[in-house]
C-alpha cells in the first residue's frame, strides 16, 4: 500500500476553507487538529473510529475532541492516494449540520472535477 497524502481543497480564487478554519482555532486545539491531521496522513483509510467516520457519498469526517469542544474537518479520498480535506468546523449539536456537508459535497465535486486526469 502506498503512503497517502493529504492535501488541503482550495477553492478557484486561492481560498483554503480547512486552513481559514484552523485560523480559528485557539493554539492547544490547533495543535490537536493538527496532531489528528497527521494520524490521518499516517494511517489513511486505515483510520476508524472514534478518529474517522465516513458520512455520506464518500465523505468522512476527522473527528476531533478538545476538552468539551467537538470538531470536524471533512475530507474524502481522490486517486494517488491522496486525502483532501475539504472544511471544518466546530460542532454545537449531535447533528452534524447540512450546510457544511452539502459544502463538503460541493468541494468535492468542484476537485473532482478540476483534476478528473490526474
Amino acid at each position: 500500500m502506498g503512503k497517502e497524502r493529504v492535501e488541503f481543497y482550495e477553492e478557484g480564487g486561492g481560498k483554503v476553507p480547512v486552513i481559514e478554519f484552523l485560523n480559528i482555532l485557539n493554539v492547544k486545539q490547533r495543535a490537536k487538529a493538527l496532531k489528528s491531521i497527521e494520524l490521518l496522513d499516517e494511517y489513511g483509510n486505515q483510520l476508524r473510529e472514534p478518529h474517522a467516520k465516513h458520512i455520506k457519498d464518500g465523505i468522512f469526517e476527522l473527528r476531533i475532541r478538545f476538552s468539551n469542544d467537538v470538531c470536524r474537518i471533512f475530507f474524502f479520498f481522490f486517486y494517488n492516494n491522496k486525502i483532501i480535506m475539504t472544511n471544518g468546523f466546530i460542532k454545537k449539536e449531535n447533528k452534524t449540520p447540512g450546510r457544511e456537508l452539502q459544502l463538503a459535497l460541493k468541494y468535492k465535486a468542484d476537485y473532482e472535477r478540476r483534476h478528473h486526469d490526474e
